[in-house]
């Protein structure tokens, strides 16, 4: 085809949207939907667990975060490995990583044991995350990337439903080991990732491996015309070209923090930390809560389960609109109504618990919570050029874990204090500086492609 002298991205960029693209992200979203199943899994074996090894409610809290202390180790170490060593092999080592941890996890004799081991998992999942979202923009064109990511996402709360609805039939019959052990089975899975999903070619050129990079595109190209019926592909189009800067392992983190680059990354770590801190601090507590406010345990995670279905329409709306507003004020208009909406459930619990006013608020909270993740994880991986983007996606990520190890602490102590109002306000107050920043600090990213992003 006399391709030689295209980047990979010009060549990417003309694709039409076909079946193959859809194929990519099917596989990475299921991956994405079993990680964040192993992770909600907690929120609702949290209790059986508690009573079986006689834990206090402070060491509760402290198994419930071990996997998010994971998590920040995971995601600051995959993106840095993924910008040196590529996207697929760490992505396929992060899976059998969470896999193997979740068997280990029905294995656990001693409490000690499963928090050990469910650091590790919280490590592949962490690592999962931030790989996942750079390989599907490396791979989608720029008119279809956010809607692609954001959907992505939404696989997110559909774990989370998944993970209550399966404990909820079953817990009573098989306990909660066998449910880790059920959970292991997925990541069986990377054999299907390593003969569908390609390396990155944005990365492979950018890391001096042209070759390689344009035997991917011919296989990309090749499927994507088998998938259109045969029709001819577009040409390509020129694009603004970003210098080729080999990278060694911190060379991605110091470009993090390069003028062109800096206020990106202090505005996007800002962003997650206080999201996560809102959005863990207040989620963690969602089913104790209610229980606090006296229903029975069935009833609390069947009640989580319904508040979290908001999240789905949440984040089908926000990958709808990312496209359409801009990611910018999808950003700014969903952390703030989360913000307000968390705030009502917190007095709504205070007054009385009316269930149809804790559940109204409370699927509107989770509507706007989970399009708020759906933008985050679209805007963080277009803030940086193709040598860093793992590694900014990673440390942003990292950074919002350690907010989300922070949130259920926060929470745990302001609760006896100010009580259930208390804490959804505090949540409401993080979701408020998040907007802000993202007003002051933001820029706008929809529509063009990553290396235009680059060069602005």
């Amino acid at each position: 085809m006399g391709m030689q002298g295209y980047s990979a991205a010009e060549r990417l960029e003309r694709l039409p949207i076909s079946g193959y693209h859809r194929l990519i992200f099917i596989i990475i979203a299921l991956a994405f939907f079993f990680d964040s199943m192993d992770l909600a899994m907690m929120t609702f074996l949290l209790g059986s667990i508690k009573a079986e090894f006689g834990l206090s409610t402070a060491q509760a809290g402290l198994l419930a975060s071990s996997s998010f202390f994971g998590m920040v180790v995971g995601a600051s170490l995959s993106g840095m490995l993924a910008d040196r060593f590529g996207r697929k092999p760490v992505f396929q080592w992060s899976i059998v990583l969470w896999g193997l941890a979740s068997y280990l996890c029905s294995t656990a004799q001693t409490v000690e044991m499963l928090t050990l081991f469910r650091i590790l998992l919280g490590i592949g999942m962490g690592m999962e995350f931030p790989i996942a979202q750079s390989m599907l923009s490396e791979l989608i064109p720029a008119k279809r990337r956010g809607r692609y990511i954001a959907l992505m996402d939404g696989f997110w709360p559909l774990g989370f439903v998944a993970a209550g609805v399966l404990s909820y039939f079953l817990l009573p019959v098989i306990g909660w080991r066998d449910i880790f052990l059920v959970l292991a089975v997925p990541a069986v899975f990377v054999l299907a990732i390593r003969f569908f999903i390609p390396e990155s070619p944005r990365w492979l050129e950018q890391a001096g491996h042209a070759q390689a990079a344009d035997k991917v595109l011919q296989g990309i190209e090749q499927r994507v015309q088998n998938a259109l019926g045969n029709v001819p592909l577009p040409p390509p189009v020129r694009l603004p070209r970003v210098d080729i800067v080999p990278g060694t392992f911190f060379s991605a983190f110091r470009q993090l923090w390069s003028t062109q680059y800096r206020q990106r990354t202090m505005m996007i770590w800002s962003v997650w930390f206080f999201a996560l801190l809102g959005f863990y601090g207040l989620t963690s507590w969602l089913s104790a809560l209610l229980q606090q406010s006296g229903f029975a345990v069935t009833q609390s995670v069947y009640y989580t389960v319904i508040i979290s279905l908001g999240g789905i329409p949440g984040f089908l709306m926000a990958a709808w609109l990312v496209e359409r507003w801009g990611r910018k004020p999808v950003c700014i208009v969903t952390l703030l109504g989360g913000g307000v909406m968390a705030f009502l459930y917190g007095q709504s619990a205070v007054f009385g618990g009316n269930v149809g006013l804790l559940i109204g608020t409370g699927l509107l909270m989770q509507f706007f919570l989970f399009g708020m993740w759906a933008v985050l994880y679209t805007y963080t991986p277009e803030l940086y050029p193709t040598s860093a983007r793992a590694t900014g996606s990673g440390f942003a990520s990292a950074v919002g874990r350690v907010g989300s190890l922070l949130g259920p602490l926060v929470t745990g102590l302001l609760f006896p204090i100010t009580g259930q109002g208390g804490v959804f306000a505090l949540g409401a107050l993080c979701f408020a500086v998040a907007a802000g920043v993202v007003w002051v600090f933001g820029m706008e990213t929809k529509g063009k492609t990553l290396e235009e992003l680059s060069e602005v």
